[in-house]
């Protein structure tokens, strides 16, 4: 053992001594633009474990859709070493993507997702990775999550899915996590599930990442710090609003949820966001509309519904308002985001 290195846990010690010990094959499902930080907060905890254990508990193998190389969000190309297809060697298989997920259709990849799962293997996801899957039919039993910006997106286009707003997932042979720096947390989680605290405290150390962050950790700052706001009552009608876009409460529920009148409460929203009770509403409202529009195949009248206007035709008028026009517009721009991802998978 190097020095300086951790002494290794006894589950460790057991692994090594058998004959025969083969490392785990972790593949990597890549999609074009995908977050490079959620690929290197999955890849990285990997590389720590080995160097940690002195042997080579886990390879790294990178897939692509036609096994070239696959560019990130940032630019930066990552070769792989398979196609979709590849069956044999694998023990785990996490997907990576960034927003491209949201609208991805390839049949191919669904059926050979499948065929993974039938061999009893462990899939994840990372960030919006979660849609593949969810696409694939392969979530119906079990916990998941996704980027809170995704997040309703999710649950509008699968309502049956156990879908939480925690920092990572491990449910049996499934696990999601929300992307960024949650990818570390969760392989670290995985690392100490399969071969000990010990080892996963190690690699935390090795990145300086000595906050140990559970799965059940929010994923977004609190309110009073994104909004900087202070006043509790207010911050209590803004998280009520938030939780009920698609039937939004009346003023007068709101203010006695805040303990003022209604009155008051406009002066509150004024003083501290800029615009009124109403105002605020269906800015949140129409934000979420839009996000839907670009996110699911949901129809414009679904959507409407589930942010909470009462017909298509006032729902039109007050997103061709807030963003300059009609709500078929974002349907166009993600249809061009699906032309350019089929152009990037066939170069």
């Amino acid at each position: 053992m190097r020095r300086g290195m951790p002494k290794r846990d006894n589950k460790l010690i057991e692994r090594d001594a058998k004959r025969g010990w083969k490392p785990r094959v972790i593949g990597i499902f890549l999609l074009p633009d995908f977050p490079l930080m959620a690929y290197a907060s999955i890849v990285e905890p990997l590389r720590g474990a080995n160097r940690y254990a002195g042997i080579e508990l886990y390879q790294i193998v990178n897939i692509s859709i036609d096994g070239g190389p696959v560019q990130a969000s940032s630019g930066t190309t990552i070769l792989s070493d398979h196609p979709v297809g590849v069956r044999e060697g694998l023990d785990v298989l996490v997907v990576c993507a960034g927003g491209n997920a949201a609208t991805f259709d390839h049949p191919a990849t669904f059926a050979w997702l499948r065929a993974l799962a039938r061999q009893k293997m462990s899939l994840g996801s990372v960030s919006v990775g979660t849609f593949v899957l969810a696409r694939a039919g392969l979530l119906r039993d079990n916990r998941c999550t996704i980027h809170w910006e995704y997040i309703e997106s999710l649950r509008e286009e699968f309502p049956d899915l156990n879908v939480s707003r925690n920092l990572f997932e491990v449910d049996v042979n499934r696990f999601s996590c929300a992307g960024g720096t949650s990818a570390l947390d969760m392989m670290c989680a995985l690392i100490s599930n399969e071969f000990g605290q010990q080892l996963s405290t190690a690699v935390r150390d090795w990145f300086l990442h000595t906050t140990v962050r559970s799965g059940e950790q929010a994923q977004r700052t609190s309110l009073r710090e994104r909004l900087g706001v202070t006043h509790s009552g207010l911050l209590r009608v803004v998280s009520r609003i938030e939780e009920s876009l698609d039937a939004p409460a009346s003023r007068q529920k709101l203010a006695v949820l805040a303990g003022v009148s209604t009155r008051q409460l406009d002066r509150l929203f004024k003083h501290y966001l800029g615009v009124g009770v109403p105002e605020y509403y269906l800015r949140l409202r129409l934000e979420r509309a839009r996000n839907l529009l670009a996110q699911t195949p949901l129809s414009v009248t679904e959507i409407s519904l589930a942010c909470g206007f009462a017909s298509t035709s006032h729902f039109s008028r007050c997103y061709k308002s807030r963003f300059g026009g009609p709500p078929n517009s974002e349907r166009k721009k993600a249809a061009e985001a699906r032309v350019n991802l089929a152009g990037k998978r066939s170069g």
